[in-house]
């Protein structure tokens, strides 16, 4: 009798094998770990906006406007519970990247406004910080689509005769994904040229004579 289960086990394992069940596996173990990868890479921005929001503030408190901005904009990023079942979520991952490109949209504008204030722009640790933030924009980039692809790979592998069959019986589904609009606009790391000279104030208007 056991050596009747034991061929019977052996069958369903070969059949699971052969009908794509233990790439689904890998797949998705793929797939979690890019995502963790990505909200890792995010987290480290977020980590950086506090001391960068409090070093311009040092040089260019005047600037209220554009730092109460990028304040929000992190305190948005994180009132998401990134977990995750939030990659699961078509709707939820949507909301985390809207809120994400929101933070970066901010902190670029916050850069830019900085070209104004040259003691800000030659002060050690605004460009230390300056310089994780490039790198940290760049690291995000790559983590992205490192997890865009290996859910592509997923999804069309689910899709996939015969795979499509297990997908089904073990009822996995086919994953959310970052949308690919304005994706190079939204990777695109801030950059400012801190060689570049400031811009010459206007000449004050001749006295009327």
């Amino acid at each position: 009798m056991r050596r009747i289960w034991a061929m019977v086990l052996a069958a369903i394992t070969l059949g699971l094998s052969g009908c794509g069940y233990n790439d689904m596996q890998r797949g998705d173990e793929q797939v979690k770990s890019s995502w963790s990868e990505v909200l890792n890479q995010y987290q480290r921005r977020a980590d950086l906006v506090p001391n960068l929001v409090s070093t311009v503030k040092g040089f260019a408190a005047q600037e209220q406007q554009i730092l109460v901005q990028v304040t929000e904009a992190r305190s948005r990023v994180g009132s998401i519970q990134a977990t995750p079942e939030l990659a699961n979520d078509p709707a939820a991952l949507a909301k985390f990247q809207q809120a994400q490109a929101g933070l970066g949209s901010a902190l670029s504008r916050l850069l830019v406004v900085s070209e104004n204030y040259p003691q800000l722009k030659s002060d050690a640790n605004f460009r230390d910080l300056q310089a994780q933030l490039e790198g940290t924009e760049n690291r995000i980039t790559v983590a992205r689509n490192r997890y865009i692809k290996s859910v592509q790979e997923y999804n069309t592998m689910i899709r996939t005769f015969p795979n499509n069959l297990t997908a089904m019986v073990f009822s996995y589904q086919v994953k959310p994904n970052f949308s690919v609009e304005n994706e190079k606009a939204i990777a695109a790391p801030p950059v400012v040229n801190f060689d570049k000279p400031a811009p010459a104030a206007a000449p004050a208007p001749a006295p009327a004579k």
